[in-house]
């Protein structure tokens, strides 16, 4: 990679980077944003960040992180610093010279990409964009977004890509919660529309990480998140149909994957579930089996994952009915299920495409009784697809409200919930994380799912 920019712009700008005097701002402060916002304040660099919700503005101004995994103290220092301000006035993104996107990418109803948010942040740029900025999208999305939806809109003002602004894509890469790999250690991979915007970008990101991986194009580099969380789809979906089928066997599925690990080559472990969680792996395999299809590329493995994933909800609430059937002699309608932990995975408040949600709907909908314990999530907030469900509070974990209740649904395993006070007072347990056997407390009351 050249190390010296043909555009005097670019110059300039790098020049600022290199001297941790670029102003940065970030689009979006919550699970991808803030983390890296904080991560770029480490580096020496002062970053602006906007968010539409202006009570989160307001929490972060005062110092505090509101997400579990992100250390309160991080803020208040890079504020204390001067390093760190969050704004809900998009007017004021032209004063910075690097601009990077980091909004949600859903899904629509029809399980389209929805880049509703990618455009807004897009559109509010265009407004006030100026010569010798770098933007740069982080939001994950279809093989193309950045050049041919972002970049048109950006351009709409008379600005133009590679001449008086630089463009780039650089997907997110967190892992919330994970203790071994923060912001900071995973290798960056960045995309430029042109050589002086890879430069740009990489120079920007290259401060603040531990490592980056320039690529050819944007278009490569959205390729590459889409094919992490495919590769992750696919797996989770392979071992999710291999439950079932152990199942049917009296095999234990957790037994083998155990056994298995221990290969020291060829294999790696992944671990089924009860459905998929997460912004990541639910959606994006969608996002390239609909660009796909606009080249008539059939996407038969994404397509085939996406179905078994989707199933297992339905399939952990036929085993609850058939195990109370057998135990009790009852049906679903009208039993009482407490379902363990509404956050998307282990030890975090996030219920971004929780399948905890996912399943009271179906427990509900056929009669069942519900409520759920999860020690991160207090209160079960507004969701685009579970809007019924907001509201909802977790209930106290003692032994009489174990006792109260036909079965216990494990659906998230936290840490720090007391899985033997649960196993020595609950009637019936179903397990769809091996928590209880983990932990050497399965009395014979536990059917796995």
């Amino acid at each position: 990679m050249s190390e010296a920019p043909t555009n005097p712009h670019a110059a300039e700008l790098l020049a600022r980077i290199r001297r941790r005097e670029a102003r940065v701002g970030i689009i979006g402060l919550g699970y991808v944003g803030l983390p890296l916002a904080l991560a770029l304040c480490r580096a020496g660099f002062p970053v602006l960040g906007f968010d539409i919700d202006e009570r989160r503005v307001a929490l972060l101004n005062r110092g505090e992180s509101g997400i579990r995994h992100i250390a309160s103290d991080a803020i208040r220092e890079a504020i204390a610093e001067n390093r760190f301000e969050a704004t809900a006035d998009f007017t004021r993104l032209g004063e910075a010279d690097a601009v990077l996107i980091c909004v949600p990418t859903p899904l629509t109803r029809q399980r389209e990409p929805d880049l509703g948010f990618v455009e807004r942040a897009s559109r509010q740029i265009a407004q006030v964009l100026r010569p010798g900025q770098l933007v740069v999208l982080e939001s994950t999305t279809w093989p193309g977004t950045t050049l041919e939806v972002v970049k048109p809109i950006l351009e709409r003002g008379g600005e133009r890509s590679g001449e008086t602004f630089f463009l780039a894509f650089s997907p997110e890469r967190e892992d919330p919660g994970n203790p071994d790999y923060g912001t900071r250690d995973i290798p960056k991979i960045v995309g430029g529309d042109g050589a002086d915007a890879l430069l740009l970008a990489d120079a920007l990101y290259g401060a603040a990480m531990a490592s980056t991986v320039p690529v050819p194009s944007p278009s490569v580099a959205e390729a590459v998140k889409l094919t992490e969380n495919i590769f992750r789809s696919v797996n989770i979906a392979l071992v999710n149909e291999l439950k079932v089928v152990y199942d049917a066997m009296g095999i234990d599925i957790w037994d083998v994957i155990g056994a298995a690990a221990t290969k020291p080559f060829g294999f790696m472990p992944f671990q089924p579930g009860p459905g998929l969680g997460g912004h990541c792996i639910p959606i994006d395999p969608f996002y390239l089996a609909w660009k796909a299809r606009e080249f008539e590329v059939p996407t038969r493995f994404i397509e085939l994952a996406g179905e078994i994933n989707t199933a297992m909800p339905r399939h952990v609430v036929d085993r609850l009915a058939e195990a109370l059937d057998r135990r009790f002699r009852r049906g679903l309608n009208g039993a009482e299920i407490l379902v363990l932990g509404v956050a998307y995975k282990r030890n975090v408040e996030d219920t971004r495409e929780s399948a905890s949600f996912r399943l009271i709907e179906i427990l509900e909908d056929r009669g069942a009784v519900t409520r759920y314990h999860d020690p991160h999530v207090p209160e079960i907030g507004p969701t685009r697809e579970h809007a019924a469900l907001a509201g909802r509070r977790s209930v106290e974990l003692t032994p009489e409200t174990v006792a109260g209740f036909d079965a216990v649904l494990v659906a998230t395993d936290h840490d720090d919930v007391d899985y033997a006070l649960v196993a020595r007072h609950m009637r019936l347990g179903l397990d769809t994380r091996n928590a209880f056997a983990r932990r050497g407390l399965d009395l014979g009351r536990v059917v796995k799912a």
